[in-house]
């Protein structure tokens, strides 16, 4: 497959880096030098200086065979005229990332549907849509849904009053004989383990379960966490993301937005019909906490700046608020978020690439997701026909020592399997990969 992406910052790069384990032929195009360069250093692509927009660049490019064409440059207008020009060339597929909220109506997309771009993707909405899910499941650093929540992968962090603390997985099933649920991976630090019944856990694991709808609550008292009744939020930062966000709360709970600015109130005030906006400096903690900090169910610490929003969050955590969610700009704070005390980080860039990863992945795979941190994937796998992986159980099978299967979707059933369970033809299998596994499975599964 040939993919051709416009724009190697954070975005673009992190998508070339998850299409590199795919052996795809990558084309990788940016105005900026060093960044190319430092993309060449680190991964098998192509690099091509120059404007996405231009037609000699996207003949260099080779366009016109191009499978897929990407665009996420930081310039929204030079997104859309790398598509629409590369799709007039001959490319099969296009991507573009915008800004504009005006742009993601279903009207507007299937104008520029005809002009050429085929999807456009906003990385504001899809962080502000993984907020309000983490904010309605508060209890948890992570939630991801398959098959509209027939099953889903949850995350929490052991603390000094998890019960799980020094406790070996193969005994973890004698908390709860009725509950249905496995752990899929664990984030310790920087490492990433596939859990085993002989794996201890410790303080600060970070432990993902794989559950059925109706134990997803069992979770959270397995882990000894406790699950409360969010009323009121306070969100730092009313630029894109913390405006949107504040609109998709302001109906369910009690929303404090504070900016700085009396200009910049105004304008969202236009926007926002229940949220209580102040006008203030994010840094004064004597401000936030006359706003009624201590009060907070929720922080969320939106601003542009990364330090600021991780100061922030520690600090509200030592004034008791239960959840605290940062947004930070820099991929390698991903990984740090549970170490530091932050409950979640959110990289609006990183959940972006993800979701246009999905894109690449059709056919075989219903879905696929990355866990924050974690240096690993959950793909959901359709068995399309009859073969090896449905005449043995599954202990029999040559499957990669970093995969494993989490769940089995069965028409309406939800099933989480054990050594001995078998597929069958239909079956939608949701498993936990690190990337050296992935062309296995992909062989496996084909």
């Amino acid at each position: 497959m040939k993919i051709i992406i416009a724009g190697s910052g954070d975005v673009g790069f992190h998508l070339a880096e998850l299409l590199e384990h795919e052996n795809q032929d990558i084309v990788l195009i940016d105005m900026d030098q060093d960044l190319l360069d430092y993309a060449a250093n680190h991964l098998d692509v192509l690099t091509l200086r120059g404007d996405s927009s231009s037609i000699e660049i996207l003949e260099q490019a080779e366009a016109p065979k191009a499978d897929l064409v990407i665009a996420v440059t930081t310039s929204e207008k030079n997104n859309l005229i790398t598509c629409i020009l590369a799709k007039k060339m001959g490319a099969k597929q296009t991507i573009s990332r915008v800004k504009n909220v005006e742009y993601l109506s279903d009207s507007v997309k299937e104008t520029f549907r005809q002009l050429g771009v085929d999807s456009i993707i906003s990385p504001t909405e899809l962080a502000a849509n993984e907020i309000v899910r983490l904010v309605q499941q508060v209890s948890f650093t992570d939630i991801f849904e398959f098959e509209n929540g027939k099953i889903s992968v949850v995350g929490v962090t052991l603390d000094d009053q998890s019960p799980l603390v020094n406790t070996q997985l193969s005994q973890i099933k004698g908390f709860n004989s009725d509950v249905t649920l496995k752990p899929i991976a664990i984030l310790r630090g920087h490492e990433t383990i596939i859990p085993r019944g002989d794996t201890y856990l410790r303080r600060n694991d970070h432990i993902y379960y794989i559950a059925k709808k109706k134990d997803i609550d069992s979770v959270i008292t397995i882990a000894g966490k406790k699950k409360i009744k969010v009323k009121n939020i306070m969100i730092l930062g009313g630029n894109g993301l913390g405006a949107t966000t504040a609109k998709r709360l302001e109906k369910d709970y009690n929303v404090i937005l504070i900016v700085k600015g009396r200009n910049e109130c105004k304008k969202l005030a236009e926007s926002l019909e229940n949220t209580l906006i102040i006008d203030g400096d994010v840094n004064n903690i004597d401000l936030l906490l006359d706003e009624g900090l201590e009060r907070m169910d929720v922080l969320l610490a939106l601003t542009p700046n990364s330090e600021t929003n991780i100061i922030t969050s520690l600090t509200a955590k030592n004034y008791g608020v239960y959840k605290t969610i940062a947004r930070v700009e820099t991929k390698d704070y991903t990984h740090i978020s549970q170490n530091i005390g932050v409950d979640t980080l959110i990289n609006k860039k990183l959940i972006a690439a993800n979701n246009i990863f999905r894109y690449v992945r059709k056919g075989r795979i219903e879905a696929i997701t990355s866990l924050h941190g974690v240096d690993a994937e959950i793909i959901e796998y359709v068995i399309h026909k009859e073969n090896q992986l449905t005449k043995k159980p599954l202990r029999e099978l040559h499957f990669p020592a970093t995969a494993l299967i989490g769940g089995v979707i069965r028409a309406e059933q939800s099933l989480i399997p054990d050594g001995d369970f078998q597929l069958e033809y239909g079956d939608k299998v949701i498993v936990f990969a690190l990337p050296e596994a992935i062309a296995k499975l992909d062989k496996l599964f084909r």
